[in-house]
């Protein structure tokens, strides 16, 4: 059987645990909730949960195998957790999980969660949990995919809100599902039962969450240097470290130089920025950034810095990270500024 990660959590409800289970895939949020559902069942019947971890060595397959016939040590019933990051058993480890399934001990569940996951994945060994039990996979979500997501989450939680105060979170967490999930239990609790608009959406939003790199990053490509100091100052004053932002700075540098390489041949600007993954609620701060730097190689120097930046931060070079990381923030967000790159420290 095959499920949606929300049809597994809907099954397991109000079904009696399957034999076997896979619970895969990139979406992070999904793999935790489905997993944590057929847990829950588990507990709720009275099993006793072991946990077998398959990474970073060659996994004790033997003794998983034994341990499907052993009986419980507390509990009558067991849920057998096997923790296959990658989503490869290999040779062995697929021959224990389908002689599982070929004859399942009544007593036994296998739980099998997996990060990795593509069709590539898709062997004998998942033929098997598919047969005998439920695969549950949980692709990415695609970007127009996540206001529905969201709206479907917050009236899960009491919530109702405008199409712009969806798109508006959404375009906040920028696909992160976490992040989302982190923001709606918010506003769950600072306005229970209420019809959100954009406006009181972004108040309680802002009452309730530090500044973030997203909206530091979108800030320098704006213009608007003042702010990037400002929040910089924030983000610093509230504990974060440059090491942490470092990702999404150098992601998005790099989403801005691939537009300006489109832009320099002459590509259709607002095509590529879809191709990107840009909502067009999203796309004016690249705009003005790319009004002000055109040229292609000004945004691969950007780009050179920021990996000065995070590698400062991370110990491996010299300089205040801090330092670093604003002057190259407002390099981007005023022309003059681009000089701060060549001053040392």
């Amino acid at each position: 059987m095959e499920l949606k990660p929300e049809q597994l959590v809907a099954h397991v409800g109000k079904q009696p645990l399957q034999p076997a289970y896979l619970v895969a895939g990139p979406e992070t949020l999904h793999v935790l909730e489905a997993a944590d559902a057929v847990r829950a069942r588990a507990r709720a019947e009275g099993a006793e949960r072991e946990v077998f971890e398959a990474e970073g060595r060659e996994p004790d397959w033997d003794a998983l195998s034994a341990s499907f016939d052993a009986p419980g040590l507390f509990a009558s019933r067991r849920l057998l957790e096997l923790r296959l990051p990658n989503g490869k058993p290999g040779k062995t480890g697929s021959e224990v999980i389908m002689a599982f399934c070929a004859n399942p001990p009544p007593d036994v569940t296998l739980l099998i969660v997996a990060n990795e996951w593509s069709k590539a994945h898709q062997g004998k060994w998942y033929e098997a949990v598919a047969r005998h039990g439920v695969v549950s996979i949980a692709w990415a979500l695609k970007p127009h995919e996540l206001p529905g997501w969201i709206e479907r989450r917050l009236r899960d939680r009491g919530l109702r809100a405008s199409p712009e105060a969806v798109q508006g979170l959404a375009e906040r967490v920028e696909g992160n599902l976490l992040a989302a999930a982190q923001e709606i239990d918010k506003l769950a609790l600072l306005a229970p039962g209420a019809t959100l608009d954009l406006d009181t959406m972004e108040s309680l939003v802002a009452d309730a969450a530090r500044y973030d790199v997203f909206r530091l990053v979108e800030t320098a490509l704006s213009g608007q240097a003042a702010q990037v100091r400002r929040m910089l100052a924030g983000l610093r004053a509230e504990g974060e470290q440059v090491a942490g932002l470092m990702p999404v700075v150098i992601r998005e540098l790099l989403r801005a130089a691939a537009l300006a390489r489109a832009q320099a041949r002459g590509a259709n600007l607002a095509a590529e920025m879809k191709s990107q993954g840009l909502w067009e609620a999203r796309q004016a701060p690249f705009k003005r950034a790319l009004q002000r730097h055109a040229a292609p190689l000004r945004w691969n120097r950007f780009a050179a810095y920021a990996s000065r930046v995070d590698r400062a931060a991370k110990g491996r070079a010299a300089g205040d990270p801090w330092l670093l990381l604003e002057r190259l923030l407002l390099a981007i967000a005023d022309t003059p500024a681009t000089r701060l790159l060549a001053t040392a420290g």
